[in-house]
């Protein structure tokens, strides 16, 4: 998250997003993850001179991130989103509440409880991971090198590290996660309701109504052979005290206040295949080995002292 404190803060980036241009490769950077540079002047009918300054204009105020790819073809640049959320508080920075930020990351086998049915599956970065569906094999000790997953029905749990000092209260947490719709065969089963939850309360759903498609993700193996599942879609859950948001829209009023987090909390999110007669598809989620998001599931939580939080409230 890129956080800004105080309008005056911020008016270089507004500048720069002000560029319809430069607004098309955010977009873009979003929907297709990394790409080289001959990639985005071409979706943009632009050439490689007049990307070049919008380039390094999001570069410097830190909304993209260029490597340098080594290739038989000599080096190349490549971007990638650095932010995909943006904090604005209009209050000057001496008035802006105080807090601090805990950042981690799980594999999405990294899931400490599940109750499924077939079809599912587990897929590493080089094979699957034992047989599919057949959902014992998601008990199996090799399950945290898993880089992909899939199941029609059901729901698999993932215990964040809580990891905060002493006396902290949690104001904030978001998930991010590239996921999709999963079936084989049926199109008609390709459309799914995932719903989110939180220590067992329930965040939303989101309704994946278009399933992604068919062409290899960026980071999906070859020997992936599969028509489907290629690639998701790059998902952002984020609570804080005024909802529930997904993607930026606001799917539920309850704050965060409601759940009572603090350094001791217990911090369980459960993503399920809902049931529904119109969305029969299941859940197919991505790590950094899988899809177009070199990134697995990533918890990024904002807390402060109990004793401000207190008097800020």
């Amino acid at each position: 998250m890129l956080q800004i404190n105080g309008l005056n803060e911020g008016l270089e980036l507004f500048k720069t997003l002000g560029s319809e241009v430069r607004m098309n490769i955010v977009q873009l950077l979003a929907e297709r993850g990394e790409m080289n540079l001959n990639e985005i002047a071409e979706a943009l009918s632009l050439t490689n001179g007049a990307l070049t300054s919008h380039i390094r204009k999001l570069n410097e105020c830190g909304i993209i991130q260029i490597t340098q790819e080594h290739s038989g073809r000599g080096n190349q640049k490549r971007c990638r989103l650095k932010e995909t959320e943006i904090l604005l508080n209009v209050r000057p920075a001496s008035e802006a509440r105080e807090y601090r930020i805990y950042e981690t990351s799980l594999g999405v086998g990294d899931y400490q409880n599940y109750d499924m049915a077939a079809p599912c599956g587990l897929a590493a970065q080089n094979s699957m991971l034992g047989q599919q569906d057949d959902p014992r094999y998601f008990a199996i000790p090799q399950h945290n090198q898993a880089q992909m997953l899939w199941f029609s029905n059901g729901f698999i749990e993932y215990h964040v590290p809580n990891l905060l000092p002493k006396g902290q209260d949690i104001s904030g947490i978001s998930f991010s996660m590239e996921i999709s719709s999963a079936f084989f065969g049926n199109p008609d089963n390709q459309q799914s309701k995932i719903g989110f939850s939180l220590n067992g309360k329930k965040l939303g759903s989101w309704y994946s109504v278009e399933e992604a498609d068919s062409t290899m993700g960026i980071y999906t193996p070859l020997w992936w052979d599969q028509p489907v599942m290629r690639h998701g879609f790059l998902k952002m859950i984020v609570i804080n005290q005024e909802g529930v948001y997904l993607d930026g829209l606001r799917i539920s009023e309850q704050p965060i206040s409601d759940w009572k987090l603090d350094e001791n909390s217990e911090l369980i999110l459960r993503i399920e295949a809902e049931t529904d007669e119109n969305y029969k598809g299941g859940v197919a989620l991505y790590g950094a080995g899988f899809g177009n998001y070199q990134q697995d599931i990533h918890i990024r939580i904002r807390y402060q002292d109990a004793l401000q939080k207190g008097a800020n409230q």
